[in-house]
């Protein structure tokens, strides 16, 4: 009688192995799947996220050439109360088209404003010189915004905060001067940290971050841009969405 051998076969001794790795694959995969929907789902509720009605009553948007052409139908029906339109940046750039906005959002029953980006290594008067250039007085423009930020682009050397801070006085006084409005200051996360202007200048302050009220002026705000990605029928580029805080 031959010895019955004791050994496993290769093939038997690898497959729960195999069994195993299997699971483990599926597992990976429907974790994966489900990463995907939910990123998906996301993506789409960013695009769409409007902040609730009965929270912040007033609602708007900040536009600027970048958006192209906008139907102001659809942006009014969408629920734009006012519209602030960029008007000048710098000491140069200015939106020819500013007045015609002003006129196309007034035609739907919205108020408008106006908004200056500002340089920071660029001199003030001169910007000051390029807003009122394009921008009349006009009593029943909403107070002019303007926004600061740091930006390597335009200014790859900040200049230090005594500078800084004397520079935009001297804008923010022949602006004002000009619209006969304070004006209301629109600062980036970045430029607080840096040069904390909430608590340096007396002006109403509007802020920004995506989704959630952001608290880095350090004080109460009176604007702030919710979402940076709406997406409506009204333009073929994402829009930036703005409240009013009651």
């Amino acid at each position: 009688m031959a010895k019955q051998s004791n050994r496993v076969r290769p093939q038997a001794a690898r497959a729960p192995k195999r069994r195993a790795g299997s699971a483990r694959r599926r597992v990976l995969g429907a974790v994966l799947l489900l990463a995907m929907v939910a990123g998906g789902i996301g993506w789409w509720k960013a695009r769409t996220w409007l902040p609730d009605r009965k929270d912040y009553a007033v609602q708007g948007v900040w536009l600027s050439d970048d958006n192209g052409t906008v139907d102001w139908r659809l942006l009014r029906a969408g629920g734009a109360d006012f519209a602030y339109l960029t008007a000048s940046e710098g000491t140069d750039t200015r939106d020819m088209a500013f007045a015609e906005g002003v006129a196309a959002a007034r035609s739907r029953g919205m108020q408008v404003g106006a908004v200056h980006v500002y340089d920071l290594c660029a001199p003030a008067d001169k910007q000051a010189a390029n807003f009122v250039t394009l921008v009349p007085r006009d009593k029943d423009l909403l107070p002019p915004a303007i926004r600061i930020d740091i930006s390597s682009r335009t200014c790859p050397d900040v200049p230090g905060e005594a500078q800084m801070q004397s520079e935009l006085t001297t804008f923010l006084n022949q602006v004002e001067k000009h619209t006969e409005k304070p004006v209301i200051l629109m600062v980036s996360s970045a430029l607080e940290k840096q040069f904390h202007l909430a608590a340096r200048i007396d002006r109403n302050i509007w802020v920004e971050q995506d989704f959630f009220e952001p608290a880095y002026a350090g004080r109460p705000w009176v604007m702030w841009t919710a979402n940076s990605q709406l997406r409506l029928n009204a333009a073929n580029t994402p829009l930036r969405w703005v409240v009013v805080q009651p």
